[in-house]
């Protein structure tokens, strides 16, 4: 059960993590920034970034998708750990330019520690 219930989360967050960056990719306004304040989505400087951040996530999000697929629990938990520091780095971006605490903690370091659960809970399974 402990597996089952480990690999439905890990899929929920690498095919989250796919859809996310194909939707900032094709739709870069929406992502505006991510909690960086005083950016714009028309302008042309930001949206090119956002969609190096689309395609980060749309590979990040293909890998962990690979090992839920193709690995063992195990290897898809250690992948998954490893690919923690990608959220702590976006948080830590946005409190470093003073922008929102709760973009910070409550979008960032929240889907950081759900990952961290879910990690824990594939390399126990």
């Amino acid at each position: 059960m402990l597996a089952t219930t480990a690999l439905v989360l890990a899929w929920i967050v690498s095919v989250a993590v796919v859809a996310m960056g194909v939707n900032n990719l094709l739709r870069p306004q929406v992502l505006a920034g991510f909690g960086i304040p005083g950016t714009h989505a028309d302008d042309p400087v930001l949206r090119s970034w956002l969609a190096v951040k689309a395609g980060r996530d749309i590979g990040a999000g293909l890998m962990l998708v690979a090992a839920v697929a193709l690995g063992t629990a195990p290897l898809a938990g250690w992948i998954m750990l490893a690919a923690v520091v990608m959220p702590v780095c976006d948080a830590l971006v946005v409190l470093r330019a003073k922008g929102p605490r709760a973009a910070a903690y409550g979008v960032h370091f929240a889907t950081a520690a759900a990952m961290v659960v879910i990690a824990v809970l594939l390399l126990l399974a």
